[in-house]
């Protein structure tokens, strides 16, 4: 049974993380009405490499438009944390399958239960290494999907004359509850 809810927590975190996709808006007011946006949206999405998501950006000059870039790279932690869960996943199938079709076998031989204990140790390690790694690179994440954080780098921003402001930011729902760890909740 605790492998099948192990099999379970694992497919949600590879889920909400690997599927993920977010959107934030932010304006730009330009002193010159015309060259206004006050509404841009910036998509971004999982493996959360953020420095080749771009946005156009209002120059505020002459109706002229910029590419804006967000910065940063999270595609190692997210890549690693969900490789760790889909592997968790497949073992943890595996498992199942030997434990319901092949339990007489695996209590025949003794080394079984001994290399069952070892790549679960293994798993626990690397699933504590990864989730860790997953929940610095969210933070990072959202700090730079922050829209206070992305005006800052709209060049129309820097200038007093123009009021650029924030109309919504990602919905952090899924990615938060990904990165809850596994809690041992079979007893022993």
């Amino acid at each position: 049974m605790c492998v099948i809810v192990h099999s379970l927590f694992a497919i949600f975190a590879f889920a909400t993380c690997g599927g993920y996709s977010g959107q934030l808006r932010v304006s730009v007011d330009c002193m010159e009405k015309a060259s206004s946006n006050l509404s841009i949206g910036i998509d971004f999405a999982y493996p959360f490499k953020l420095h080749q998501v771009s946005f156009e950006a209002p120059a505020c000059e002459a109706m002229r438009r910029e590419r804006v870039f967000l910065i940063g790279d999270y595609s190692s932690s997210a890549e690693f944390f969900v490789t760790i869960a889909v592997f968790a996943f497949l073992y943890s199938l595996m498992a199942t399958i030997v434990y319901i079709f092949f339990l007489n076998k695996y209590h025949e031989n003794s080394r079984a239960p001994l290399i069952d204990f070892v790549v679960t140790v293994v798993f626990s390690f690397m699933w504590l290494v990864s989730s860790s790694a997953w929940a610095k690179a969210l933070s990072d994440v959202k700090l730079a999907t922050d829209p206070d954080e992305v005006q800052l780098l709209i060049p129309a921003c820097k200038s007093q004359t123009n009021k650029c402001g924030s109309v919504h930011g990602p919905r952090w729902s899924g990615l938060n509850t990904s990165v809850v760890g596994l809690q041992d909740v079979c007893p022993r």
